[in-house]
């Protein structure tokens, strides 16, 4: 039977990211997705200036509440960025309607990144992220909002198994059961993710060619493949394995192309071969 994702994310009219990048690449990989949009821009925030923004907060609890009414089974709900505190609480009460007990939830608590927590954002939106984390079964954090949920100094890298490992279980100790941690390099070579599941207390790492500058919506395009895999039967590292190589490629090619960054990046060129990845002709 197909599966069935729900991705609640923004949605930006142009630069690739949010539901634009996780509507396609669930899409390509055999699941159906249903979307609620937690708000509408025109451009992602990311290095562009006026942009048009329309709030969706108020809808959010009313599409939960249809679907429920429906009775719709959903295999996993997938949250992203969320534009204010408010919806922080609301995506909590989404999860309990929504959630059946075969269903599993990932949270991307996107909030910060380089070391900075988003301006868009106040001061205690990490203690109200941290309480949305208790709720998943996945938790997909890059280096700077891994400092953020556990309360500790952020540190560039490049960083030691040891500090990765500890900062992994001090995030399961959040609640969520596994841990998929990004922008972990060793080196000045490789970059890539921690994956750990607290039960067996096992870390695996997913690495690949590192390349240098920032890209927008890598992180969507990482946790879209992700959560892809893991619906696919493929184990967690595994399935960050696929990630990461499909994120890298979608930044080479973009790289190549000298496209300007904050249009995103080229993931559906690289779409057959994650597909192939995952099993799928």
């Amino acid at each position: 039977m197909q599966k069935r994702i729900a991705a609640i994310h923004d949605i930006s009219g142009f630069g690739k990211c949010s539901l634009t990048v996780a509507l396609p690449i669930i899409s390509a990989a055999g699941i159906e997705v249903s979307v609620i949009p937690t708000a509408v821009l025109s451009t992602h925030t990311g290095g562009f200036t006026g942009f048009t923004y329309r709030d969706l907060t108020r809808d959010i609890l009313p599409i939960a509440e249809h679907w429920r009414s429906l009775g719709l089974h959903f295999d996993a709900l997938y949250s992203g960025f969320l534009g204010s505190f408010e919806q922080i609480d609301i995506m909590a009460e989404v999860f309990e309607r929504l959630r059946a007990d075969d269903t599993l939830v990932l949270v991307d608590p996107v909030m910060a990144d380089n070391g900075e927590m988003y301006k868009v954002f106040p001061k205690n939106f990490p203690d109200g992220m941290r309480k949305l984390c208790a709720k998943a079964d996945i938790i997909i954090p890059n280096m700077t909002e891994a400092a953020l949920l556990t309360r500790t100094a952020y540190r560039e890298g490049p960083y030691t198994p040891a500090y990765i490992e500890d900062m992994l279980k001090r995030l399961s100790e959040l609640g969520p059961r596994r841990v998929v941690l990004t922008g972990v390099y060793f080196d000045e070579k490789r970059l890539g993710a921690a994956a750990f599941d607290s039960v067996g207390n096992k870390t695996e790492y997913a690495f690949s060619r590192r390349i240098e500058g920032s890209y927008h919506g890598t992180g969507d395009v990482f946790g879209s493949a992700l959560i892809s895999a893991v619906m696919r039967g493929f184990g967690l590292a595994e399935s960050a394995q696929i990630a990461v190589d499909f994120t890298v490629g979608s930044i080479e090619r973009t790289r190549c192309a000298g496209t300007d960054v904050r249009f995103g990046v080229n993931f559906e060129e690289g779409l057959p071969e994650f597909c192939a990845k995952l099993g799928l002709r």
